[in-house]
């Protein structure tokens, strides 16, 4: 939720209704370690369990209900310029995210 300061009123609110809103990133909450926003995974480096280089995050993207999923773009050291949909599903599909290290290690078979 958010609030305009000096904009207490819902008709006055209908005037943002449609608008981007933007905030730096220092406002946004600290998440539990082992949460991230969506734009900290863009750009990682995602590598599989065998350590295959499947490519970079282009960006991420919602499926609805069940898991946002990443959206994987080939990069000039990854094993092909296939594009890759990988469910965000921690501990079956995301086995470690490694901010410092800027790489994500998934499992995750290259052929998919």
């Amino acid at each position: 939720m958010a609030h305009f300061e000096g904009c207490d009123d819902r008709d006055q609110a209908k005037q943002y209704c449609g608008a981007d809103i933007g905030v730096t990133s220092d406002q946004l909450p600290t998440l539990p370690d082992d949460e991230f926003y969506w734009y900290q995974l863009e750009g990682l480096r995602v590598v599989n369990e065998q350590g295959v280089v499947l490519g970079k995050v282009d960006h991420m993207m919602s499926a609805g209900a069940s898991n946002d999923v990443l959206v994987v773009s080939g990069s000039a050291d990854s094993i092909d310029r296939q594009q890759r949909l990988i469910p965000y599903v921690p501990d079956v599909y995301i086995k470690d995210v490694d901010l410092e290290a800027g790489q994500i290690r998934v499992d995750w078979d290259p052929e998919f």
